[in-house]
């Protein structure tokens, strides 16, 4: 990961060399106080060359011209903010990805002084947590590195009226874009160097935050009775596990919220073997895993007032003398049965067994699951949505809201006894796979079999948090997506 861009917020006045960054209206006029400081023959410069550059100050649109000497800046780069119907409601995280993208010195400065928009703290935050998921790359692996490329690197300034007030608010969006970061990370890391094990280390690192974290192995698992999810990972030479991670930030016996991830570290289908072209993709598997620690992360950083339990199931899924069978019949930890169809759907068995022993230890006030479960949601929602599925309305439409909020939108999609139809076997309770058709729903619905009468959400993440969408703030094959999302659903009801 390369992610050491330091962020630092000061009162407006003099820049010191770099990028200089200004913000102008489609009538490309600066804020006043941003005139007066660049003086007359700066702004003259900037109405020159945006007639040039046949620049019209659009939303989300950028010039970037040689910056007159009297700045003491390289560069002028010119952000246009749009009409006053875009500068109602600003997304200031993809306008901090936006300047982030743009500005290529090692030092850049912003002047959030921007035209007809009220600058609060709130949305600093915001943007320079754009700016720190812009410049995120993973590059580890690489042993030859552009030493002219401003990925994770350099020095970010924001001139802003209340610098004491921006750094506060920035400190606990900090810990959200570490958790991100951490996401992504964990997304991007070969198989061959992040297994089950590997994994729970990660989670139990946590505990540096004062999250508990305990790590179940197989023994354990198998004491508990957790044989769907000890079935998954039997090909594998790599031992399975689960973590559980508690963050204990609201009242002291308070009813927790729960968040459950699938985390198949590599997915080669088992038995039922995927086809051979873009299995390295499937190292990405574990992205609903992923998302759970990097929000553990982001509620611990910023002692979020909520009790809080993240669970993870660890696994990978191989061929080999061992391995799980079709035709065969497995006992989950709730005592129900599954027959096994196809080898390839095996998440929805790591979260039966994670899910019931959540909803049974626990008690939550709710619980979400998040898997990269199937293609069907692809077919369906392509990359633009992560589908949602849920027995409880206002869960779903608290989500949907904070999807919203952060640009990670879910749509939701139907459950139902037409799908538990689907699911039905001659020979056990249920069937892990019921065909191509519904092929997400039929995957909710063997899930929510073991979740009891706990209000439940399950996010099918398939098409969002792997091979993801290009955007503002994501330019990687990663986007730590869901982290975001579930720390603004926790922020904005569930804290005490």
């Amino acid at each position: 990961m390369a992610d050491s861009v330091k962020i630092d917020f000061q009162a407006h006045g003099a820049v010191e060399g770099g990028d200089l960054i200004v913000f102008v209206d489609e009538n490309l006029k600066l804020a006043p106080a941003v005139a007066k400081q660049l003086g007359p023959k700066a702004v003259d410069l900037i109405a020159k060359a945006a007639e040039v550059e046949s620049f019209k100050g659009k939303v989300k649109s950028a010039m970037t011209i040689a910056a007159p000497s009297a700045l003491s800046a390289d560069r002028l780069i010119v952000i246009g903010v749009g009409g006053e119907k875009d500068r109602q409601n600003p997304d200031w995280v993809q306008l901090g990805g936006l300047v982030a993208g743009r500005a290529s010195a090692k030092i850049a400065t912003a002047v959030l002084d921007l035209p007809g928009i009220e600058v609060t703290p709130d949305g600093i935050a915001d943007m320079a947590l754009g700016v720190r998921l812009r410049r995120y790359s993973f590059d580890r692996y690489k042993t030859k590195k552009d030493e002219n490329k401003t990925d994770g690197t350099g020095s970010f300034v924001f001139t802003v009226p209340d610098p004491a007030a921006a750094k506060k608010v920035h400190k606990a969006r900090d810990g959200v874009a570490t958790g991100v970061i951490m996401a992504r990370d964990l997304v991007n890391e070969p198989p061959n160097v992040l297994g089950p094990q590997e994994f729970a280390a990660r989670a139990e690192a946590l505990s540096k935050l004062g999250v508990e974290v305990e790590i179940f192995d197989e023994k354990a698992m198998q004491k508990l009775g957790m044989r769907a999810l000890l079935g998954v990972g039997q090909g594998s030479t790599r031992g399975s596990r689960v973590a559980i991670m508690r963050w204990n930030g609201g009242k002291a016996g308070a009813q927790p919220i729960a968040f459950i991830g699938k985390g198949v570290v590599f997915d080669s289908g088992g038995i039922s073997i995927k086809p051979g072209g873009g299995m390295e993709d499937m190292k990405g598997d574990m992205a609903g895993a992923a998302c759970v620690v990097g929000l553990m992360h982001a509620l611990a950083s910023r002692k979020a007032k909520a009790n809080v339990v993240g669970a993870i199931g660890l696994v990978e899924n191989m061929p080999d003398g061992n391995a799980q069978r079709p035709g065969d019949i497995v006992t989950t930890l709730s005592g129900q049965t599954i027959e096994i169809i196809n080898t390839d759907a095996e998440g929805r068995l790591v979260l039966a067994d994670v899910l019931w022993y959540v909803q049974d230890r626990f008690k939550p006030k709710f619980m979400i699951d998040l898997a990269t479960l199937t293609g069907a949601i692809l077919v369906a929602l392509a990359q633009e949505y992560a589908g949602l599925f849920a027995n409880n309305d206002e869960l779903a439409q608290r989500i949907t809201a904070a999807g919203q909020a952060t640009g990670e939108r879910v749509w939701r999609m139907p459950l139902g006894p037409e799908f538990d139809k689907m699911i039905e076997s001659k020979f056990a309770d249920m069937k892990n796979s019921a065909g191509r058709h519904g092929g997400s729903s039929t995957a909710a619905a063997l899930l929510q079999k073991f979740v009891n009468d706990v209000p439940w959400a399950h996010l099918d993440i398939a098409g969002t948090a792997m091979g993801s969408p290009q955007t503002e703030v994501n330019k990687g094959w990663s986007s730590g997506w869901g982290v975001r999302l579930l720390d603004r659903l926790v922020r904005d009801h569930y804290e005490s």
